[in-house]
């Protein structure tokens, strides 16, 4: 069978065991990509690695209590050693002086180590009920079935409900824990409903994804969506949204190959949307900002451009006058290629007009150049007054600050500053909006 008979085979959905295992890997990357999301805001993102690797003794315990493999007592055994894991790093950073990643490093390796020695200990024992506790390492979806499912569902039913009923209350507490704790709120308690709720996350997500790879599956959605957006509610459906995308991707991506554990594969899309994100999110995507870098350097080079031509034109009192791009470029340190991209950019646009090889300003130009010079020397005057910076102190800032000063606050500048006619300098600070020539 192709890549497409077995592409339609998996979204038809005609498959009960792959309605199954994508309905389950869904449901888990929703959870886990919701409520990572306030472990990924408080700076708690490895939290969820320890409280996974910490489940681990309990499955083990519970194994050898009850002498064969019930998952459901099985979960409940990692649920109580998870909670464990946490009230363990809770104590050693509330009594001790260890901060929280050498309390997270500490008990993820030492819960970790004893669930290793128990499930040595357990294949030791000849017991042949034990064999597949070691998918509890990284997951096997494959095995999700119906009950799985519907156990996912009335969980996440709960979790979603009860982030609905808080979620003032949580997000005050994320951003702000000292003021929560002034305003009167228990944020004991709140802590206490986050941490139960990674515990619960952490334990249902065991049998898909695993003890090593689920804090994976907790933050880096939480990760890729925050690349996206400042906004709590809007990173909260992008998280869940993520996560949920990366589980059905990696059930695609085993259920075409099934040798693939669909686990690491979840883990891996998650991954791949991370980079999309950090590479490509309108609000901290590197080549956003490369490109609005860009053009921060090309407007700063057209104002000074436009600057260094007004300042020329205030001391012959001729805006109108040519310049060759050589003249230019000897009153500012502009590069060549630079300067002549500047100066096309500013001709397209109204603001220069070319003549035999030579440049000038429009009434256009003029009256931007006027801007950026008033824009200048105003800042200049208010570091002198209200900072009291000496003259030689304030060029460097000015030269910053002309290029992003909006009209709103050159107003307020103004009027604070009380219209001044000069700068520090004694130079002129114009004010006409079309200088004639």
């Amino acid at each position: 069978m192709d890549i497409w008979d077995l592409t339609v085979r998996f979204f038809s959905m005609t498959d009960a065991n792959v309605r199954y295992v994508v309905a389950g890997s869904v449901l888990l990357g929703g959870i886990a990509g919701a409520f990572g999301t306030f472990a990924f805001l408080q700076r708690r993102s490895l939290i969820g690695d320890a409280i996974a690797h910490a489940t681990l003794p309990g499955v083990g315990f519970a194994f050898l209590i009850l002498g064969r493999k019930e998952l459901h007592w099985l979960l409940l055994g990692a649920a109580i050693s998870g909670w464990a894991g946490a009230l363990a790093i809770d104590a050693i950073t509330r009594h001790s002086r260890l901060k929280l990643d050498a309390a997270l490093g500490i008990v993820l390796s030492a819960f970790f180590g004893l669930g290793i020695v128990i499930l040595t200990y357990i294949q030791k024992t000849g017991a042949g009920a034990q064999s597949g506790l070691d998918k509890f390492l990284f997951g096997q979806a494959a095995a999700i079935g119906r009950q799985d499912v519907i156990v996912l569902a009335v969980i996440g039913a709960i979790m979603v409900t009860v982030l609905l009923s808080l979620f003032a209350k949580l997000k005050i507490m994320t951003f702000d824990a000292g003021f929560a704790a002034s305003a009167g709120l228990n944020t004991g308690l709140l802590q206490f409903v986050l941490t139960t709720m990674l515990v619960v996350t952490v334990t249902v997500g065991l049998q898909a994804v695993g003890v090593v790879l689920m804090a994976a599956i907790l933050i880096i959605p939480a990760a890729a969506a925050r690349q996206w957006t400042d906004n709590l509610k809007i990173m909260l459906v992008l998280s869940a949204l993520f996560g949920m995308i990366s589980g059905v991707t990696g059930a695609y991506i085993s259920f075409l190959k099934p040798h693939f554990p669909t686990g690491p594969w979840i883990v891996v899309s998650a991954s791949l949307i991370f980079i999309f994100s950090i590479m490509f999110a309108t609000k901290r995507g590197i080549v956003v900002r490369l490109v609005r870098q860009l053009k921060n350097r090309r407007k700063m080079t057209e104002d000074h451009v436009l600057k260094v031509l007004f300042k020329a034109g205030m001391d012959s009192r001729n805006w109108r006058a040519l310049y060759p791009p050589l003249h230019i470029s000897q009153l500012w340190s502009f590069g060549a290629a630079e300067l002549k991209r500047g100066l096309k950019r500013l001709v397209s646009r109204g603001e220069l007009e070319k003549e035999g090889g030579m440049y000038r300003l429009t009434e256009n130009g003029v009256s931007s150049g006027a801007r950026v010079t008033r824009l200048h020397r105003l800042w200049e005057v208010y570091l002198e007054r209200h900072l009291e910076l000496p003259p030689d102190h304030l060029h460097r800032d000015a030269e910053e600050m002309e290029h992003i000063i909006t009209p709103e606050v050159e107003k307020r500048l103004e009027e604070m500053l009380g219209h001044p006619v000069l700068d520090p300098h004694h130079q002129e600070i114009p004010y006409f909006d079309k200088a004639k020539s």
